[in-house]
């Protein structure tokens, strides 16, 4: 397992508590890594926890647009938090490939949410990637373009 994905992991976690519980200062979030031993956050997990949460409101109109017969009151908590990380590195990390952010999300939704919510998270990151014009973000990086001749 790659160190971005256990960043992703713990991200998740960690959006999950403070979903549950409200505001969380640093220190909570402090002792709440401390306490998963072996799986310590890197800059990568934090950035995460804190972009994603920071522009919540942001995220959730983006999610809401994409969202067909749905709505946001109606998601998972897994769900909804798998897709905030997911938009938020859409949005924020340009060195992520937007195929790479889709693919994590759906393992985390698989790995953390119930039957479906692989096949839902994929549809609408899928959603949200071509309506934001981001789904060919990154390949450059992965996929060279040959100079025409």
């Amino acid at each position: 397992m790659g160190l971005r994905h256990t960043g992703r992991e713990l991200a998740l976690k960690a959006l999950y508590q403070i979903d549950t519980r409200g505001e969380v200062s640093n220190e909570d979030l402090a002792l709440f890594f401390e306490s998963f031993a072996g799986e310590r956050p890197d800059a990568f997990a934090l950035r995460l926890v804190d972009g994603a949460w920071r522009q919540r409101e942001l995220i959730d109109d983006i999610l809401a647009d994409a969202l067909e017969h749905w709505s946001i009151p109606r998601l998972s908590r897994v769900d909804h938090n798998v897709l905030r990380i997911a938009v938020y590195e859409l949005l924020q990390m340009p060195d992520i490939p937007a195929r790479v952010t889709i693919d994590e999300a759906i393992e985390l939704a698989k790995t953390f949410g119930d039957q479906n919510s692989g096949r839902f998270v994929n549809g609408v990151l899928d959603q949200v990637a071509d309506r934001l014009k981001l789904k060919d973000k990154g390949e450059e990086r992965w996929h060279p373009k040959t100079p025409s001749a």
